[in-house]
């Protein structure tokens, strides 16, 4: 062998900004279906779900990486970052399958130059996500200093993206001694696909406990095996022979760990394989009728066809003076803001946070400073208020027409409908839509919000658009507003006649033109059987759920905020099950103190009038890191400092805390629970502190205190904790996870991480018995709670509270009504002796039917 060298990395310099290199949603990272890349293994960044095929460099850079099955690409820059682009989820499985690299690797690259070009409909059908993961693979030297586009947001190709800047390192490891540790191994890639990013990432997380430097070798080539980047470069297929080689005190470690993540195939994986058979079966042909669309937001509609034609505006070139013109700008400015404002607090008031968002963006786009520079340039030189406005909209919108093979489609939408809205404002053009008929499906080209929210809400059924995506924003705003939309219908839907009566069945993409009468019929069938179960589930939302037998079950709901409070009072929750107050943490510098959280707390409590609020302490930790509350590196930080555990390292937080708690108006309306007990110390620490706290406040009486049973060993000291608690709560998702050793982030396990497991339903049981012997309610707050399937048997197994998100209230309530709870009782004996999850979400479906 060669003499064994480590190169050090050029030092990383300078600032820079990142385009988004494809046009799409932006997402979190933690929202990848893959934990490699939603742990950020591979490097800190996000991801962007793509609406057109077309990966493009983010900016001028050099290709040092190229997947050879081309579904990866990683730019180094000029200051020396390193990008990761890798398209979907699982994608080196297709073999190349749908993509075509137009640069190879080595070449020098423009920004905005085609990198990739992907078939995306194929994919869609044939990966397990299309989240193209944009990251920063050498963080040890660069730091996201900023995202410029928050997250669920569309962002064209070509637009900042994120904000880098170099880190301070610490200086090199001096060379190895004579003295050092040389260990060498062969190893074979054992990874389905071979060493792309995932195995890569693997590798790399082994290597995080040593300290000595490790390199493999495939003939002549080498690589650092620390560098993700450097590793995909090796190009090595799955079954390749490596050498492994370590120099450093820990050596012999190392480089095993290095050789087992080689070794080790990543469970859920398959050997790649060609596509044959592996795309799924249509659902044949479409009728002559019948129009195919994407839906975009679901739900089923019969209504009269209304064809939407963009409104044309006459605009006065001149104006009278450019001191009125400019005045009337100003008053046009502050009409449209003051409606887009309103608009805003709307959507939030009903949480529709898509909504709001997208308004916000809108304000941003009105104020902003080049646009409105330009108008008033235009007005100087004599043109009206509204020339001057539609001059400067079209000279951004041309800016924007002129990146090429960019998605400016939203942008300049938004743009438009600024435009539109503004001359309105300065009284050009008409200020209302169409009129619609009782019953009215709209069928645009495309539509702006503005001209969506002139449509008469009550008549409305349903849209149809010709252009426009899943994520555009009239989409959003539509979904939100419970309106089926289908887009994408093409240009055959133009044809379409006024007037005539329709199908949109969002739930099946399907635009039906021609429905005759038996469909017709059908459809208003379904459509009333949809609205009666819907009202007469909402007409007894506010009644308590009684079993067939009389036992009361509280159907609580879980919440984050004010908002949250005033959607599960009117949703008929009894009682908040789950206030998470990490919300009122984050975002923020430094910690809330006691007054600001007391607040807080108290206009929940007001919005729930009377009814109880369970507020979680503080669970942050694990995978919720605050920034200003620093946390040792974990390697496992599910099994790390979380939950209650963060006392301590942070006991003034969360006394701050305790005290906003005990200092509450109607304190005995609150009930305090602690996350992530696993013995009865921690409870009887918390409680001694809260008597401390209340003897120094003047308080006399304690609000009740309860425990989340999270982990096995809560639930196998159930009793003891009851002992010393008031109530219990079951966390079922932290509990699955644990019982089950499956990560819960863990894609490739998720179908078997259920937690009608029958290991999950023994610990729940016990847990149930065991406070029983103290008088003590057990709740349940996890996503168990909600599962048509697992209700009956929460019940059956002794559960007296059930908390769900506010919207499944009614639905869980009704669900409660048509039980027997000595009948349940009988049948969970049976559910237990089960042998898998399986087997007994088979059984409660054919006990209790939905």
């Amino acid at each position: 062998m060669g003499e064994f060298r480590v190169t050090e990395p050029p030092q990383a310099t300078d600032d820079e900004t990142i385009a988004a290199p494809l046009a799409g949603v932006v997402f979190p990272l933690r929202d990848v279906p893959d934990p490699v890349f939603a742990d950020g293994l591979v490097g800190d960044g996000c991801a962007i779900d793509p609406l057109v095929g077309e990966l493009r460099a983010p900016c001028d850079g050099t290709v040092v990486q190229l997947a050879r099955t081309a579904h990866a690409l990683t730019l180094k820059t000029d200051s020396g970052s390193e990008l990761l682009m890798h398209i979907g989820v699982e994608t080196v499985q297709l073999q190349g399958e749908g993509f075509a690299a137009h640069v190879a690797q080595g070449a020098r690259v423009r920004a905005g130059q085609l990198l990739i070009a992907f078939d995306l409909d194929a994919l869609a059908s044939r990966a397990k996500s299309l989240l193209t993961v944009v990251a920063v693979a050498n963080g040890e030297q660069r730091d996201i200093a900023a995202r410029e586009v928050a997250d669920y947001l569309p962002v064209d190709s070509g637009a900042p993206l994120l904000r880098l800047s170099a880190r301070a390192t610490a200086a090199p490891m001096s060379g190895p001694t004579a003295a050092a540790e040389i260990v060498e191994a062969a190893a074979v890639v054992r990874q389905s696909g071979g060493l792309h990013a995932r195995p890569a990432a693997r590798v790399r997380q082994a290597l995080a406990p040593f300290t000595a430097r490790v390199q493999l070798r495939a003939g002549e080539r080498q690589a650092d095996a620390r560098s993700v980047v450097a590793l995909m470069g090796l190009g090595l297929r799955e079954d390749d022979a490596v050498k492994v080689r370590g120099e450093g005190g820990d050596a012999a470690a190392a480089v095993a760990a290095v050789v087992a993540a080689l070794e080790t195939r990543i469970a859920g994986e398959v050997h790649a394989t060609s596509s044959a058979g592996t795309m799924a079966s249509g659902g044949g042909l479409l009728a002559p009728d019948v129009i195919g669309g994407v839906s975009a937001a679901p739900g089923i509609a019969i209504g009269t066809l209304v064809r939407w034609a963009a409104e044309r505006f006459e605009v006065p070139q001149r104006g009278e003076s450019p001191a009125r013109e400019t005045d009337k700008l100003d008053r046009a400015f502050g009409d449209v803001s003051a409606a887009i404002i309103a608009a805003t607090v709307a959507a939030r008031a009903r949480q529709r946070t898509a909504e709001a968002d997208i308004f916000d963006a809108h304000l941003a786009l009105l104020n902003d400073p080049q646009i409105v520079a330009a108008a008033r340039t235009r007005i100087a030189a004599g043109d009206s208020a509204a020339a001057a406005w539609q001059t400067a909209i079209d000279q951004q919108c041309q800016l924007l027409a002129e990146l090429e093979h960019s998605l400016i489609a939203e942008r300049v939408n938004d743009l438009r409908d600024l435009e539109r809205r503004m001359l309105r404002a300065l009284g050009v053009g008409s200020q209302s839509g169409p009129a619609l008929p009782d019953a009215a499906v709209v069928l645009a080209d495309d539509l702006t919000p503005s001209e969506f929210s002139t449509l008469d809400a009550a008549r409305l059924k349903g849209l149809c658009l010709i252009r426009g995506g899943v994520t555009s924003h009239v989409a959003i705003i539509a979904r939100a507003q419970g309106v089926p939309v289908l887009v994408g219908l093409g240009d055959a839907a133009a044809t379409c006649a006024d007037g005539a009566t329709v199908i949109v069945d969002a739930d099946r993409g399907r635009f039906e033109f021609a429905p005759d009468g038996e469909r017709l019929a059908a459809v208003r069938a379904e459509l009333a059987s949809r609205q009666r179960r819907q009202s007469e589930l909402q007409a007894r939302a506010q009644e308590a759920a009684l079993t067939r037998d009389g036992t009361r079950i509280e159907v609580a709901a879980n919440i984050t905020d004010r908002r949250g409070a005033q959607a599960a009072y009117a949703a008929g929750a009894d009682a908040i099950g789950l206030l998470r107050t990490e919300i009122l943490f984050l975002d923020r510098d430094a910690a809330p103190d006691a007054d600001a959280q007391r607040a807080s707390y108290e206009v929940i409590l007001d919005a729930m009038h009377e009814r109880p609020v369970i507020i979680r302490t503080l669970d942050v930790g694990g995978d919720k890191p605050v920034g200003y509350l620093p946390f040792p590196h974990e390697p496992n930080p599910a099994l790390g400092l979380r939950g209650v555990r963060i006392v301590e390292l942070h006991h003034d937080v969360f006394e701050q805390q305790l005290r906003a708690l005990l200092a509450l108006r109607r304190p005995q309306q609150c009930r305090i629970m602690l996350p992530m007990v696993t013995e009865v110390a921690e409870i009887i620490a918390v409680r001694e502190r809260l008597t401390a706290l209340a003897a120094e406040m003047g308080i006399d009486a304690l609000p009740p205190l309860g425990a989340m049973i999270e982990v096995p060993a809560a639930a196998l000291l159930a009793e003891q904790l009851a002992a010393h608690v008031d109530f219990l709560s079951i966390g079922t998702n932290d509990l699955t996870q644990y019982v089950l050793a499956m990560d819960r982030g863990h894609a490739g396990l998720a179908p078997r991480l259920d937690g009608l497991h029958p290991a999950v339903l023994r610990l729940i049981a016990q847990t149930v018995e065991g406070a029983s012997r103290h008088g003590v309610w057990v709740g349940v707050c996890g996503a168990l709670a909600s599962d048509p399937d697992a209700v009956a048997v929460l019940v059956g197994l002794g559960v007296s509270e059930l908390s769900v998100d506010a919207p499944s209230v009614a639905r869980v309530k009704a669900r409660v009504r048509e039980l027997d709870l000595p009948a349940c009782r009988d049948a969970v004996r049976e559910l237990l002796a089960l042998d898998s999850a399986a087997a007994v979400r088979r059984a409660a479906k054919a006990k209790w039917p939905a």
